[in-house]
This record gives C-alpha cells, sequence and structure tokens, in this order.
C-alpha cells in the first residue's frame, strides 16, 4: 500500500499529514465527524494528541479514565460540538482497535480478505455506519492505494472524501454536499 504524505482535510499541515501517517488518526477523524465541519473533526485526532501529550495509542486511550478523556475532549476550544459523547465513542473506537485488532489500527484493512470483509470490519468499529464505511473504503483505495478483490465495484460511485486530494478538491466536494442537502431540503415531501 502506498501512503500520502497528507490528506487535504483540515487546512492544517500537521493535521494533515497525521491523518496520512497515523491509521488511528485517520479512524478518530471518521469517529469525529458528524455535526461538525470536515476540517474540526479531522483536525481532532492531532489536538487530541496535543492534550493528551502523546501519540495517538489505541490501547493507551481505551485505558483512560472516561471522565479524564471527557474534560480533554471538553477543554475549550472543545474537540467536538458533542464532546462527552464524542470522547465516549472515540475511547470505545480504540478498545475495539486494541482488544480486536492488538493495538493495530491498520490491520483494520489490511487484514482484510476482501471488500466485503473490509466492510464488515469497518461497521464492527463504534461510530462508523454505512456511509462512514464506504467513505473509508474510497479513501483506502483511492488515496492509499488498497486493492482488494471486489473493492473497486464496491466504492460509492458519488464523490466522497476518498476524492480530495488537494484543498480545491475539498472546497469543491464541501459545495456539492451542501447543494445536494440543500436540494433534498427544498424537496416536496412524499
Amino acid at each position: 500500500m502506498k501512503r500520502p504524505d497528507r490528506l487535504h482535510y483540515t487546512g492544517d499541515d500537521a493535521a494533515d499529514r497525521l491523518l496520512a501517517a497515523d491509521p488511528l488518526a485517520l479512524l478518530i477523524g471518521f469517529t469525529l465527524d458528524q455535526q461538525v465541519t470536515v476540517q474540526k473533526a479531522f483536525s481532532g485526532p492531532l489536538e487530541l494528541s496535543k492534550r493528551t501529550g502523546r501519540s495517538l495509542d489505541a490501547q493507551a486511550i481505551a485505558a483512560m479514565d472516561p471522565a479524564e478523556l471527557a474534560a480533554i475532549f471538553q477543554e475549550r476550544p472543545a474537540l467536538h460540538r458533542c464532546p462527552g459523547a464524542m470522547a465516549g465513542r472515540v475511547q470505545a473506537l480504540c478498545s475495539v482497535i486494541a482488544i480486536d485488532y492488538d493495538n493495530d489500527p491498520a490491520s483494520v484493512w489490511t487484514g482484510a480478505k476482501d471488500a466485503r470483509d473490509l466492510h464488515k470490519r469497518l461497521l464492527g468499529l463504534p461510530g462508523i455506519g454505512e456511509m462512514k464505511a464506504r467513505t473509508i473504503s474510497a479513501v483506502l483505495a483511492r488515496r492509499f492505494g488498497l486493492d482488494l478483490p471486489g473493492l473497486a465495484d464496491a466504492l460509492p460511485k458519488h464523490p466522497t472524501l476518498g476524492d480530495v486530494d488537494s484543498a480545491e478538491a475539498l472546497a469543491a466536494y464541501q459545495a456539492g454536499k451542501r447543494a445536494y442537502k440543500a436540494s433534498v431540503r427544498a424537496a416536496p415531501k412524499a
């Protein structure tokens, strides 16, 4: 698998480089990616690392006192608009990585036999639903070169973060997403 030097999700070079270099950072970013901007969600892993004073480690985060982790998430500026809930979700994610994947977040995908197995593994992670699983698969295939049997056919046909390879592509992706949501809101109720 290739590794890009950065993922262009935050506009902060250090945060974007961490997302590309650290599989746990990528998964935490996706876990945080709800009800906040892409930039806020994917900046969270770097900020969490800074606030804990150490590199991201699933086992260490899973073992933290939940109240201590919640306080880290709540410290201003909060890591998420729902800091307590997201601290719990990130801790649950890290617990699964620590226990089920021997503290190796990349093995979620490097150990997958095929696209179906990858999808099942991703759906087994707290905070990752159907849409995020498909988007993570697209990121892994398009940005990291993951090649599994059946993966090309399983990727979303619509634009995802897997298509974002620059700040301009992120802006275009976000504009398209806003337009789609506006069209859904404007559609007559059936």
